[in-house]
């Protein structure tokens, strides 16, 4: 019950953190004059995978590696299969042809890129399936090409920027909140990597499953609110946009990071975690044009809530 409470804590802890820290960073760039194109491309993108950042990077340096994978494969399946799947019961999710025909596939390329390295031993001579340093200097490769990209489609949007919230602080109270909100980030996410281990052996259940279920439904929340908020204001390339952002940064950076601070072994059973993370991206871009235009309907949305749900019970029911 303890260590609940404590991964309760480290999970508010998490998500309250970065928040500050995107909040008092974006108003810190401001009165550096940093343009709000910027702040949008890099303080906020980074700050709703925060979460996930702090815990994967935790976690390696704590060889806690079978949660550090987990925690990345589990909200990318999240990602699309659930939180996705609730905002289509919203309102239909309407896709921009940039997101339709560059994003998406994207994800999905990340996604078959874990694969070939997860499942490739010979590759780095590991005599074993691991995610090693090497990969991982690939992944942030991907990462920078990512960033590059995503910088010159603002650009070609045009000069307006959009209005953001401005908090006013002082640049001293700045300073402090971002400090505030590291170190939330670094408390919070000790905390939950500690109490998930903990829980995993008490309940007898592999690290794996504990990264692949709590962890990843708790560093995923920011993304849930985000997403469901968007899809009831109608705002639904916000909240498709918002999903397939996360699972790139995921892969390319996170697990990218995650696996040049230590090599991550690939635990049994994890391919198949991966191989379901596959489908549901290749399910994502084919569902798109299966209704009228190019949307994910309400129907398509039920079907993916119950594929998550059959693969949560799968893997109770297996582990």
């Amino acid at each position: 019950m303890l260590n609940f409470l404590l991964l309760t804590i480290g999970f508010v802890f998490l998500i309250y953190g970065a928040n500050k820290l995107v909040d008092a960073a974006s108003d810190l760039a401001r009165r550096l004059n940093v343009p709000n194109l910027v702040i949008g491309l890099t303080i906020v993108a980074f700050g709703t995978s925060a979460p996930e950042l702090s815990v994967n990077l935790i976690a390696a340096a704590r060889h806690s590696t079978d949660i550090a994978l987990g925690n990345v494969i589990g909200s990318n399946i999240l990602n699309i299969l659930l939180i996705l799947g609730i905002s289509a019961l919203f309102a239909p999710l309407s896709v921009k042809s940039s997101t339709t025909w560059i994003e998406i596939p994207l994800a999905f390329l990340s996604a078959l890129v874990v694969l070939a390295m997860a499942a490739d031993p010979w590759l780095d001579q590991a005599g074993q399936d691991v995610i090693s340093r090497s990969d991982g200097i690939i992944l942030l490769f991907f990462f920078t090409i990512f960033l590059v990209y995503n910088f010159q489609l603002a650009r070609r949007g045009g000069n307006e920027e959009e209005s953001m919230e401005t908090k006013l602080y002082t640049t001293p109270k700045a300073v402090l909140y971002i400090l505030f909100g590291l170190a939330l980030l670094l408390v919070g996410g000790r905390l939950i990597v500690d109490n998930a281990v903990a829980l995993a052996r008490l309940a007898g259940w592999p690290e794996r499953i504990i990264g692949l279920t709590v962890v990843s439904i708790g560093t995923s929340l920011p993304e849930l609110a985000t997403s469901i908020v968007a899809a009831r204001k109608r705002n639904t390339d916000l909240a498709i946009g918002n999903i397939v952002g996360s699972n790139i940064f995921n892969v390319f950076l996170i697990l990218g990071l995650s696996s040049v601070i230590y090599p991550i072994p690939v635990a049994e059973g994890a391919i198949f975690d991966i191989l379901v993370n596959i489908l549901a991206s290749a399910l994502l871009f084919v569902f798109i044009f299966t209704g009228k235009g190019r949307r994910l309907d309400r129907s398509e949305g039920i079907l993916f809530l119950l594929i998550y749900f059959a693969y949560l019970v799968w893997l109770i029911w297996y582990r």
